[in-house]
């Protein structure tokens, strides 16, 4: 378990975010006090130089950020990359992100990457799995990770406890926090047949350091019955907000990142998400008060 007296404090605003896409820059540049923080995507910044490490740069001395990774395959059967773990600290080291956070998924297997981030099984098994990769994470970078839960579309048959049970498991030995993705939360529910509502309330929400919102595309399965995909690539639906506005009653503010990574819109469309959320979130201080 990471010694959590060596992580680097938590400077991130209860406000919202949004992920940084090079073609805002100008944008973003313009009026800083647009948004309150910043996301990026790890494996976009871990190389040595270069016109995207410089921006970045810049705007780290302007906002906050959150380091977000996409490639550590934290599920997977096989050890860690080294080579792509130790990329990854050099990164967090010059960095130094207000939040660190990984997909509970896997995308790798034997020496092939596959561009997905694919479900685990939840058993003991691979909560152990888990719980030594997570932990030889946070000891290399020095500091604690965030996991997401992850968007499902069907369940293990081998699966012997709920994600709730997994994602508990996992925060209790390691001492990680957990990143709520509440579009996933949405997406696997509708897919699965259960209560998004339900599982925000058993969910271990005193471990959330930062809330995901993005959009989804509907669909049909074989049976004609509705299918909701992880997309990115849209603006947050009504349902979703109502659900968000439902967990922040409950968790109280937190960091929260509007997630739009495919068919990105204009700025102003971004900028306008991240303010309906940064409502919420000051009516959820307001009544915290």
């Amino acid at each position: 378990m990471l010694d959590q007296s060596k992580s680097a404090p938590n400077t991130m605003p209860n406000r919202a975010g949004v992920g940084y896409k090079a073609q805002h820059l100008n944008d973003i540049l313009k009026d800083t006090s647009a948004i309150s923080w910043l996301e990026i995507h790890a494996e976009n910044y871990m190389g040595d130089g270069g016109r995207p490490i410089a921006q970045l740069k810049h705007l780290a001395e302007i906002y906050p950020i959150s380091c977000h990774g996409v490639g550590l395959s934290i599920g997977a059967e096989g050890p860690l990359d080294a080579d792509h773990l130790a990329r990854l600290k050099h990164l967090v080291d010059w960095l130094n992100p207000a939040l660190f956070s990984e997909h509970l998924a896997w995308s790798t297997h034997d020496t092939h990457f596959l561009n997905d981030l694919l479900p685990v099984p939840y058993t003991q098994g691979v909560v152990d799995r888990v719980v030594d990769h997570i932990n030889q994470v946070q000891v290399t970078v020095g500091r604690q990770m965030l996991l997401e839960n992850p968007s499902t579309y069907v369940a293990f048959a081998e699966s012997d406890m709920s994600e709730i049970e997994f994602l508990s498991a996992v925060a209790k030995r390691t001492g990680c926090g957990l990143l709520l993705d509440v579009n996933n939360v949405f997406v696997s529910a509708t897919n699965q047949h259960y209560s998004p509502q339900g599982y925000i309330d058993a969910y271990p929400l005193e471990h959330v350091g930062e809330i995901h919102l993005g959009g989804h595309e509907e669909d049909a399965d074989d049976h004609g019955e509705t299918l909701l995909i992880d997309s990115h690539s849209r603006a947050v639906v009504d349902p979703v907000w109502a659900l968000y506005e439902y967990t922040l009653a409950r968790s109280g503010p937190r960091p929260t990142l509007i997630e739009w990574d495919n068919d990105i819109p204009s700025w102003d469309v971004l900028a306008s998400e991240a303010a309906q959320a940064d409502a919420l979130l000051v009516n959820a201080v307001s009544k915290v008060a």
